[in-house]
């Protein structure tokens, strides 16, 4: 029996979240504070679970530099807040290749379909 938590083929999708601050901001670790916040998605060359993830925690941390945001030159930063998914890979990688799944809990068909977008709703959120 393989273990589920090793890539086959040594690739392992994951995700990690940024937050985004201005940094003369009292509020910043106000646990009720409401913030805009990225999920990024990438891929990693790994041998290992814990060598994905340590590969995907240094990337999210590399995007955590300051910069002068905005016309006024306000500085802000991009916060790594942490891993929020890591999946292996169980396949090459190619046309068609499944590298992520995700289980929903039973639901009406009705509201299963509500997750389905059409192609052109792809379109509109590009645009945003």
């Amino acid at each position: 029996m393989s273990d589920k938590n090793i890539s086959p083929v040594d690739w392992y999708v994951g995700a990690y979240l940024m937050r985004f601050i201005e940094l003369n901001d009292d509020n910043n670790f106000d646990e009720e504070e409401r913030f805009t916040a990225w999920e990024n998605t990438v891929i990693v060359k790994a041998k290992s679970l814990d060598e994905a993830y340590d590969k995907i925690e240094k990337i999210g941390q590399s995007e955590s530099e300051p910069y002068k945001g905005g016309e006024e030159g306000v500085p802000v930063q991009w916060v790594y807040e942490g891993i929020t998914e890591l999946l292996p890979i169980y396949e090459d990688l190619e046309d068609g290749a499944e590298i992520m799944w995700r289980e929903h809990n039973p639901k009406k068909l009705k509201n299963l379909k509500k997750y389905v977008k059409q192609k052109q709703d792809f379109k509109e959120i590009s645009r945003t």
